[in-house]
């Protein structure tokens, strides 16, 4: 019980000086910015560690003796070769390597993740649906059309492609607001729910 409440006033007085920011920098804020930074970083390292590194690499290599897993190792260490005047230049091979393989994995990630399924998600049906789904997917096909219109720049937007483009601006503005309404909200959400700690958890006025 005593570690509970212990946990729960290091929280509160963690939140209240995270929002004291509000009013002005100051070093209470800069101190739980720094103790949230460093927690974060020791989390995280620890989660590489034992749910990627060792698992993936480090295991296999010590426990099943397959000296391949050397290879990953050595382009790691080739990381900090930067750190070394003469040899700084090895850390063009990881750089390389890195990019290359996080390149092919971002353009297979974003076609079949989201290019294909934008498309499909297009082609909806007008007929065999009620009237109200049939508008929705209308105004759904219309939005599509007239935004991608607004991005063909090889011909000069003048008449029904100029007409287009114009529709497809207000169909993105329509999204734009709608996307930060939604992260309005969000951070909305936190606060509330930072505020009902402070006043359930930590003063009990609720």
């Amino acid at each position: 019980m005593i570690f509970q409440t212990i946990g729960i006033w290091i929280a509160a007085l963690l939140t209240l000086a995270i929002y004291s920011f509000l009013y002005k920098d100051n070093p209470f804020y800069k101190i739980a910015e720094y103790i949230f930074v460093g927690v974060s970083a020791g989390y995280w390292a620890v989660v590489l560690w034992f749910d990627f590194a060792w698992p993936n690499l480090f295991a296999p290599l010590i426990k099943q003796q397959n000296f391949f897993y050397l290879l990953p190792i050595i382009i790691g260490l080739m990381m900090f070769a930067p750190l070394i005047p003469k040899i700084s230049w090895l850390v063009r091979i990881p750089l390389t390597f890195t990019m290359g393989v996080a390149m092919a994995l971002q353009i297979t990630q974003i076609t079949q993740g989201d290019i294909f399924p934008q498309l499909q998600a297009t082609f909806l049906p007008f007929k065999g649906v009620n009237v109200y789904t049939s508008i929705t997917n209308l105004i759904i096909v219309i939005g599509v059309i007239t935004t991608l219109i607004y991005f063909y720049f090889s011909k000069e937007h003048k008449g029904p492609l100029g007409l287009a483009a114009k529709i497809g601006i207000w169909f993105m503005m329509v999204s734009f607001g709608a996307s930060f309404g939604y992260t309005v909200m969000a951070r909305i959400s936190l606060f509330i729910g930072r505020v009902y700690f402070l006043l359930h958890e930590w003063l009990r006025a609720i």
